[in-house]
């Protein structure tokens, strides 16, 4: 399909918001009379700084225009009331945002024009991202030259981090602007920023327009992110259904079966979605199309249809009067037509705040206990993208509760240890939805209950601590918390004695929060510095000691991390993390295209063993021969000389294998017999301890050759706990200079 037909839909909603001196971001129109766009283009239009909180007054004026529609033509808009959220630091509040440091939240803004759009505009249609798909995006002006192509990374609260894989380069101006889903013809968010390569912003020297290259990392607002930050928008459009509309339409009318009660059924739909209702000129296509024209509008027209029978029968509790059998047959059409949404607005909303003061399970755990055989890459940011997740999922034969409902109750199950409301809360919203979705909640109650024997058994001090699964949670029913965790993500910058970095704190059960950001030339002994600060801080240490994880490029695998050191002054004295924590390395470019290995190899860690790639194995492609032959292992001990180890690590990272030990200056046959002993025995997760004990054995008895401690690096890379993507250049909001 040719890009101007792919792109239509995009072209007929893009719109430029207009400063002094021409366009300044871009918006999307998301109804007939709304645009949605950054509230920092907002303020740039209007010669505010780009991170004023304070609400435009109201009769500032915005020009805008719709450059593929009518290229001549202006439209003048205001910031709608209670649709203004400034850019903020934190999740909660209104911190000021500190320029060029870190991602922040809020940052939207809804404006009402003043008059209609140009003829053969259109509000542009909304989905969910996919992690797997390439989205496109177009600069300030809206030329179809300017459109690049970015490939989502990961998803890091409030944004997501998509690289760009084609078009021109990316510099300022994309902001507010729709991240396109051309595969499925749908807006899956708002560009906020971009990482630009800072040699190519010097270049620049300032100058606007899109004709700047640079390796630029976009990042943008995720349409849940949207959603939450604006609780009420009318609901966003979604492209048109093509499958089971007609069924839902029968099903309906099987349902609705008088004039009025279609006529109440729109009155609710219209209350819901902000549009006059007609009353009199209403029949059921009217609703359907309503409803598979907006987002979560399939499940509203559910409740709708639910609310208006409430009158005379209870269609859910089988009383007398039930519609019985055409109820089971819209619900079922229902799930045809909007297999991914099962939860109306409101009760998305209210799940999505009860949930985001949970603190006990992760969202890597959450997913692995319900849906334990699930292989497929997920950008879990928190839980309630866990929730997006099993909404797709219905129940089975042999269990008649959702994956939907089963975590919300293992959630709950967890939060009871410290917080009885929330956990009050959250089995409250179970039973009203659970009794809305047709789930017998006797049924709801079985499972409640086993899952809280499990929970108690895997906490019984009798009992044998039960198998960590590989997303970190527990194979006994348990969403374990998490080992708290220092990252540090490394990027050298004059050989391998200067670095950038940032630092990231991941408390035991709790998000991962950025609190070290150094874009500035550093040695050794400052990143050691800000690490011991971060330790003091930031994590609880208590009972265990947490992880120090350096994830580096794989041509920076070698460094010597675990002698790093710093500086005496401090009063406790020198601090070397590789002997008083488990420290480890990882990657920070695991491909999709490894990512199966990778989670095959992890799960079969416990049985498969381990290779030993000695001087015979020293060739990459022999060794990569043998990682294919042995598809199940994930524990490579090198004792080849060490010249060779830069290109086995690659393979190795290739091939999705989750462990590598290596000595950095001896090898040799007695080599690979002594690391294979550290591993020996060791359970996979206690491989890190088991080598810090052998670098304090080396440091405690110096100069005994026997002790292989004192240059021993490990790659310790298991699938979870993946922090946000490396960022250690300043952030430029992607909005041009003026």
């Amino acid at each position: 399909m040719h890009a101007d037909v792919e792109d239509a839909a995009l072209h007929a909603a893009f719109v430029s918001v207009l400063g002094d001196r021409g366009p300044v971001g871009a918006g999307v129109l998301v109804a007939d009379d709304l645009v949605l766009t950054c509230a920092h283009v907002v303020n740039s239009a209007l010669g505010r700084g780009q991170f004023d909180q304070a609400g435009p007054p109201r009769d500032a004026l915005l020009r805008l225009a719709f450059p593929l529609v009518d290229r001549e033509r202006e439209v003048s808009a205001r910031v709608e009331p209670g649709g203004w959220r400034p850019p903020r630091a934190d999740a909660i509040g209104r911190a000021p945002v500190v320029p060029g440091r870190l991602a922040h939240h809020g940052d939207l803004a809804v404006l009402r024009l003043e008059g209609s759009a140009p003829p053969g505009a259109e509000p542009a249609p909304f989905q969910l991202h996919d992690c797997e798909r390439e989205v496109v995006a177009l600069w300030a002006s809206g030329n179809p030259v300017t459109t690049i192509r970015a490939r989502p990374r990961v998803v890091a609260a409030p944004w997501v981090a998509l690289d760009v894989v084609g078009g021109v380069g990316v510099s300022a101006g994309y902001s507010g602007g729709p991240l396109w889903d051309r595969a499925r013809q749908a807006v899956v968010g708002l560009v906020v920023a971009v990482h630009e390569d800072a040699q190519a912003a010097r270049a620049r020297g300032g100058a606007g327009g899109h004709q700047d290259r640079s390796p630029a990392v976009v990042y943008g607002i995720s349409l849940p992110a949207i959603e939450s930050e604006l609780p009420r928008m009318p609901p966003l459009r979604v492209p048109a259904a093509r499958r089971g509309v007609q069924q839902l339409l029968a099903a309906l009318e099987g349902v609705l079966t008088t004039p009025a009660s279609v006529a109440q059924c729109e009155r609710w739909l219209a209350a819901r979605f902000g549009f006059p209702a007609r009353d009199l000129g209403t029949d059921h296509a009217r609703l359907v199309r309503l409803a598979v024209g907006s987002r979560r509008g399939v499940p509203e027209l559910i409740e709708a249809a639910r609310t208006t029978l409430a009158r005379h029968s209870a269609p859910d509790g089988g009383a007398a009067g039930s519609p019985g059998e055409p109820w089971e047959r819209l619900r079922r059409a229902a799930r045809i037509v909007s297999p991914t949404e099962c939860l109306t607005l409101d009760q998305r909303r209210d799940l999505a705040g009860l949930l985001a003061r949970c603190r006990q399970a992760t969202p890597d755990a959450l997913l692995a206990a319900v849906l334990p055989y699930d292989a497929e890459p997920r950008a879990l940011s928190g839980l309630a993208d866990v929730i997006d997740v099993l909404e797709a999922y219905e129940p089975t034969d042999r269990q008649p509760v959702p994956p939907l409902l089963r975590a919300v109750v293992l959630v709950a199950g967890e939060e009871r240890q410290t917080a009885d409301q929330l956990t009050e809360d959250l089995q409250a919203w179970t039973e009203r939805v659970a009794r809305r979705m047709g789930v017998p909640w006797a049924a709801v109650c079985q499972f409640q209950a086993d899952a809280a024997d499990r929970h108690a058994a895997a906490r019984a001090p009798s009992a044998p601590p039960p198998p960590v699964d590989g997303a970190g949670g527990t194979a006994g029913g348990r969403l374990g918390r998490a080992v708290p965790r220092v990252q540090i993500e490394l990027l050298p910058t004059g050989g391998s004695t200067l670095f950038t970095y940032q630092i990231w704190a991941w408390d035991a059960g709790a998000q991962p929060r950025l609190v070290v950001v150094q874009d500035r030339d550093a040695a050794s002994t400052r990143v050691v510095e800000d690490i011991r600060r971060v330790l003091r801080t930031e994590v609880r240490e208590d009972p265990e000691t947490a992880l120090v994880e350096f994830f580096v490029a794989p041509e920076w695998l070698g460094l010597a991390i675990d002698t790093w050191e710093s500086d005496e002054g401090d009063e406790g004295g020198a601090f070397v993390p590789g002997l008083t924590r488990r420290l480890v390395v990882r990657t920070t470019t695991r491909t999709r295209e490894c990512y199966a290995g990778w989670k095959r190899r992890t799960a079969a860690l416990a049985s498969a063993g381990r290779l030993v790639f000695g001087e015979r194995y020293a060739d990459h492609k022999v060794a990569r021969a043998n990682l294919e032959v042995r598809p199940d292992v994930g524990t490579v001990v090198l004792c080849c000389d060490p010249a060779r180890h830069g290109q086995l690590l690659r393979q190795c990272v290739q091939a999705g294998v989750h462990t590598v030990l290596w000595h950095r200056t001896d090898h040799g046959e007695q080599v690979g017999l002594d690391l294979s002993g550290v591993l020996e025995g060791t359970e996979p997760r206690g491989v890190p301890e088991a080598v810090r004990l052998e670098r304090a054995k080396a440091m405690a008895e110096p100069g005994i050759p026997t002790h292989r401690g004192g240059q021993l690096s490990l790659l310790h890379d298991p699938p979870d706990h993946r922090p946000p993507p490396l960022a250690p250049e300043p952030w430029v909001l992607a909005e041009p200079a003026s």
